[in-house]
């Protein structure tokens, strides 16, 4: 159990400090991922960004999601998905979700490039995983955009997801794995949803940022 999101952070600084490198990379998956990397980035001292992917929610279910997409284009499916979502209606809900993507590098990003990834370690960090479609989307855009060697640390992750994510990953740091495991906001004490307000403040706080447009 962790008090926040900034508890949780230190927990991870704590694990990763004798992996990082001058090559690392501290990449946060916001909304919920930011303030874990913030730690991060402030007690390793090492550079941060973020990468924007979003969930393929199900239309009559938004809450569940059957894959993701990340802002390189990298789409992510849940296996035998195709069965259950026809073709032309993950078609639309992607595209929905690209939209989402761009609108989100504008507003937390302030509309600027990912940094280069080439030859770097890539430390992808969110708050935590339940079904990691998420994850896994953003690990396939990191490979694309040529980063030399992923790492995934979280706080807590669903021991299913675990399974995937080891496979897909080079390291894959998670600090509880519980085989109760039912959502992620059950580990904190203090949980809430993040708004985009929310992770403006935390990059002003770290000089990420120097404004947050009004959407």
């Amino acid at each position: 159990m962790f008090k926040d999101r900034e508890d949780a952070g230190k927990s991870l600084a704590r694990k990763l400090e004798d992996i990082v490198n001058k090559t690392t990379l501290v990449m946060a998956i916001p909304r919920g991922g930011v303030p874990v990397a913030a730690q991060i980035h402030q007690i390793l001292k090492v550079e941060m960004d973020l990468l924007i992917s979003r969930k393929l929610p199900f239309p009559e279910n938004p809450e569940a999601g059957f894959g993701a997409v990340a802002e390189d284009g990298s789409v992510y499916l849940i296996p035998g998905i195709l069965h259950m979502v026809s073709t032309a209606l993950i078609r639309q809900i992607v595209a929905e979700q690209k939209s989402e993507i761009q609108r989100r590098i504008r507003v937390l990003r302030g509309g600027r490039q990912l940094s280069d990834l080439t030859n770097r370690q890539v430390i992808l960090v969110d708050d935590g995983i339940a079904m990691g479609s998420t994850v896994m989307v953003s690990i396939r855009c990191c490979r694309n955009l040529g980063a030399a060697f992923v790492i995934v640390a979280v706080p807590v992750a669903s021991p299913r997801a675990s399974e995937f994510i080891s496979g897909m990953t080079d390291q894959f740091i998670v600090l509880e794995k519980p085989s109760n495991f039912h959502a992620v906001a059950r580990f904190y004490e203090n949980w809430f949803d993040l708004s985009d307000r929310d992770v403006a403040n935390i990059l002003d706080g770290i000089r990420l940022r120097r404004h947050f447009p009004e959407v």
